[in-house]
C-alpha cells in the first residue's frame, strides 16, 4: 500500500472514500433544462475514471421555485432530477466514486425576475450588491415552506443514490439567517445566534426525518465573516461546535469569507496572483478545537499542498476543485507516479469568471473540459503516422504539437523567438499573471517528451517549410498589435505590448484607449502607475475591461485605485496631434454630441491585434486543400479533406490570433480540435 497521505483511505460514517482527494461543490452551468444530462453526467465520470475519491455535485441545487438560479443550476425541486442523477451516481459509482450534491435556497443572492419571477425571499430588506434585488423578509409561511422544500429535495437525493448532501451555508439563505449583517428579524429567528441558527437547524431535523440517521449529511458555511459586523472567528468556532454537537451533521465544510460583492467572493475563491491556500490554516484551526471531519478548498491547485494539508492534520478530505478543471486525472498521475504530467492550474479563473457572465465553465488550457462528449481527454492514436509542421509555438501551436504527438505523428515546430510562449510570455511578465506560464512550460515539456523537435531562433519562410516535406502544415504565428485605429496620429501612439513588454518607456501623464477589453490594456495602465505615472483609461463601452471578467477584475481595481488611476467609459478616442512636448488627445462619443481634448504625453492603444499571416497566404496555393478548412468536418471532430488542388502536397491550416485575434483558451481549442483528427 501507498504511504502517501493522499491515497489513504478515509471513513466517514458507513462510508469508505478510496484517498483524500475531492471535488468540492461547484456549478459548472452544464445542465440542460435544470437537468444534469449527459454533459454533465460526461463531466463528473471523467473524473471519477482519474481517481477522485468524492466528487460534489451543484453549486448549489434549487430546492424551491423561489431560489431561481442565475446561472445554469441543477433544479433540485423537481421530481424529474432523480432519474438524472441516478444515472450520474452509477456511472461513477462503477469507477469507484462517491457522489454528493450541495443543495440551496439562494434567498438574496439572486434576481426577482428569473424563473417565475417570484420575490426574492430573505432575513432583512437588504439587497446583495451582486444581484441587486430586493427582498422581501421572510415571514413563517415562508420559513415553513423552505424547510419543507429542502426536506423534500434531500428525500429526492437519497431515492437517486447519492452518497449523501452538503447544505450551502455561506452567502445563501441558511447564511444570511445566521449573520447579524443580514438578519434583522425579531422573534424566534432573529438576535441571539442561537436564535439566528433556528433556520439552520430547522432544516436540518427535518432533512434528518425524511433521510434518516445513516444517510450523511453536511454543511458547508463561513466561520468567519472578515466583515465588519458579520461572524466573528469567535463566533464562527462556537457555530462549529453546535454543528458538530447537534448530531445533525456528518461533516464540516470550511469557509473563511463572504461572497456578496465581486472583491470578497475573490477572497473566499482567489485567482492568479493571489496567495495560494490562503484559508487552510484556519480550516485546520476549526479541524483541532472540534476534532471533527472538515473539508475544505480555496486555491489548493497543486500535489504539494494538498498532501500537506492531509500529512499536517489540518484536513481530512482536501478539495482540489479547479485543479480537476484543467486536469481531470490527478489521482491516476499521482498514482503512477507521473506527477510531472499533471496539467497545472494557473489559476486563470476562466471557468468561474464565465458562469458569472452567463456561461459554461470552461478551463483556460483544457478545451476538453466541459466537452467530454465530444473530446476525450486521453486521445487515440492515428491510424497512419504523419509528418506534422507547426510554425509557432505559442499556445496554439504547442497545443497543435503536443496532440499530434501524442496521437504518434512525426512533429517539428519552428519558432522565431528564442524561447516558446507568443503572448502568454508577455502577459506572463506581469507579477499577477506569473502562473500563466504554466500554459507554456507544461506544453513544452509534454512535447520534449514526445519526441517533437522545436527549432528556436528560427524564422520560418515557404522555402524552409517545404524543405521537410510535410504533410500537414499549421500556421499558428498569432498577431501583432492593431493600433492604427484613429482618423489622424496613428504615428504617435504606442501599443499595451510596448509598455508591458518594457520596449517603450511609460509616460508621466497617460491616456489609455482600451476598446478590446482584456487583461492587456489593464496591465499597461498598472506598469505605468507603478511607474509613477497619471493614467487615464478609457473606453467606448458601458464598462471597461468586460473581456476581464470580475474576479479577474478585482486586483487590478485594488491595485490601480490605489495608484488613483481614472476609469473613464463611453468615450471614444478619435484622434491625437502633437503639440510642443506633448500630445493632444481627441475624444469623441459614440452617443455624439461631443467633443473633448486631453493634454497628455502619451498615448496607448489596446486593440487587440492583426493576424501575422503572410506565410499562410505564401504557402496557401501550393496546399492540396487551398487553406480550406471544412467546418463541418471541424466541429463535428472529422478529419480534414484534401481538396481543391490534387497536386497539392500538403494540408495547410491556420489557427489562434493567425487567423482573427481571440483569446488563450480559443487558440488552445483550435489546434487541439484540428489535432486530434489529423
Amino acid at each position: 500500500m501507498s504511504t502517501d497521505p493522499l491515497l489513504q483511505p478515509y471513513k466517514l460514517k458507513h462510508l469508505t472514500l478510496r484517498n483524500r482527494l475531492m471535488l468540492t461543490s461547484h456549478e459548472p452551468a452544464y445542465p440542460d433544462d435544470g437537468m444534469p444530462k449527459e454533459r454533465y453526467r460526461a463531466y463528473h465520470v471523467e473524473r471519477a475514471k482519474g481517481g477522485i475519491a468524492l466528487t460534489m455535485t451543484a453549486g448549489s441545487a434549487a430546492v424551491s421555485r423561489d431560489s431561481p438560479p442565475v446561472f445554469n443550476n441543477i433544479l433540485a425541486y423537481k421530481d424529474e432530477v432523480v432519474p438524472w442523477m441516478k444515472a450520474l451516481v452509477d456511472e461513477c459509482h462503477d469507477y469507484g466514486t462517491a457522489v454528493m450534491i450541495q443543495l440551496t435556497h439562494l434567498g438574496r443572492r439572486t434576481r426577482w425576475d428569473k424563473g417565475d419571477w417570484l420575490p426574492v425571499v430573505s432575513s432583512s430588506l437588504e439587497r446583495e450588491p451582486a444581484h441587486r434585488a430586493f427582498p422581501k423578509r421572510a415571514e413563517d409561511w415562508d420559513i415553513e415552506r423552505i424547510v419543507k422544500d429542502f426536506a423534500d429535495a434531500a428525500e429526492r437525493m437519497k431515492a437517486a443514490g447519492l452518497d449523501g448532501i452538503e447544505l450551502e451555508a455561506y452567502g445563501h439563505l441558511i447564511d444570511q439567517f445566521c449573520s447579524p449583517l443580514t438578519n434583522d428579524l425579531e422573534g424566534p429567528y432573529g438576535g441571539s445566534l442561537d436564535n439566528r441558527m433556528r433556520f439552520a437547524f430547522d432544516v436540518l431535523r427535518a432533512i434528518r426525518e425524511r433521510v434518516g440517521q445513516e444517510f450523511i449529511v453536511g454543511v458547508r458555511y463561513t466561520a468567519d465573516e472578515t466583515v465588519a459586523g458579520g461572524i466573528t472567528k469567535s463566533e464562527g468556532l462556537e457555530i462549529s461546535k453546535k454543528f458538530k454537537e447537534s448530531g445533525l451533521v456528518d461533516f464540516l465544510n470550511i469557509i473563511r469569507g463572504h461572497i456578496e460583492t465581486d472583491a470578497a467572493l475573490t477572497d473566499v475563491i482567489p485567482v492568479q496572483g493571489m496567495a495560494s491556500a490562503p484559508h487552510l490554516d484556519f480550516a485546520g484551526e476549526i479541524r483541532a478545537a472540534t476534532h471533527f471531519p472538515t473539508f475544505h478548498a480555496a486555491k489548493i491547485q497543486d500535489v504539494a499542498t494538498a498532501r500537506h494539508a492531509i500529512a499536517s492534520g489540518k484536513l481530512d478530505m482536501v478539495g482540489m476543485t479547479r485543479a480537476h478543471m484543467t486536469d481531470p486525472h490527478i489521482v491516476r498521475k499521482i498514482v503512477e507516479g507521473r506527477e510531472q504530467d499533471i496539467r497545472p492550474c494557473v489559476g486563470a479563473n476562466y471557468c468561474l469568471d464565465r458562469i458569472y457572465q452567463g456561461g459554461a465553465a470552461y478551463c483556460i488550457h483544457n478545451p476538453a473540459t466541459g466537452r467530454e462528449t465530444e473530446i476525450p481527454h486521453d486521445l487515440p492514436k492515428a491510424q497512419k503516422k504523419r509528418k506534422i509542421v507547426v510554425v509557432g509555438a505559442g499556445p496554439a501551436g504547442l497545443e497543435t504539437a503536443r496532440v499530434a504527438a501524442e496521437r504518434g505523428h512525426e512533429v517539428v515546430v519552428f519558432e522565431a523567438a528564442s524561447h516558446a510562449g507568443g503572448q502568454i510570455r508577455l502577459t506572463a511578465q506581469s507579477k499577477r499573471r506569473r502562473e500563466m506560464i504554466g500554459i507554456i512550460d507544461w506544453r513544452v515539456a509534454q512535447c520534449e517528451a514526445k519526441g517533437v523537435k522545436i527549432h528556436y531562433g528560427t524564422w520560418a519562410d515557404a522555402a524552409l517549410v517545404l524543405a521537410e516535406k510535410p504533410d500537414v502544415v499549421v500556421v499558428a504565428t498569432g498577431g501583432i498589435p492593431h493600433t492604427e485605429v484613429l482618423s489622424a496620429g496613428n504615428d504617435l501612439v504606442v501599443s499595451s505590448w510596448d509598455i508591458i513588454s518594457g520596449d517603450v518607456k511609460p509616460g508621466t501623464n497617460v491616456l489609455v484607449f482600451d476598446d478590446a477589453g482584456d487583461n492587456a490594456g489593464l496591465q499597461a495602465a498598472e506598469v505605468i502607475a507603478q511607474g509613477g505615472g497619471k493614467v487615464e483609461i478609457m473606453t467606448p463601452d458601458r464598462s471597461f475591461a468586460p473581456e476581464v471578467m470580475g474576479m479577474n477584475l478585482v486586483p487590478y481595481m485594488r491595485a490601480l485605485q490605489k495608484l488613483d488611476t481614472t476609469f473613464t467609459v463611453t468615450y471614444r478616442l478619435e484622434a491625437v496631434e502633437k503639440k510642443g512636448n506633448g500630445l493632444v488627445a481627441i475624444v469623441g462619443s459614440d452617443y455624439g454630441g461631443v467633443r473633448k481634448e486631453r493634454q497628455v504625453d502619451q498615448v496607448v492603444i489596446n486593440h487587440g491585434t492583426v493576424p501575422l499571416d503572410e506565410l499562410y497566404f505564401e504557402l496557401k496555393p501550393q496546399s492540396s486543400n487551398l487553406g480550406v478548412l471544412d467546418h463541418a468536418a471541424f466541429i463535428e471532430g472529422r478529419p480534414q479533406a484534401s481538396l481543391g488542388n490534387p497536386a497539392g502536397a500538403f494540408q495547410l491550416f491556420r489557427i489562434g490570433d493567425a487567423v482573427a485575434s481571440r483569446n488563450t483558451h480559443a487558440a488552445i481549442y483550435d489546434g487541439l480540435r484540428l489535432a486530434k483528427d489529423l
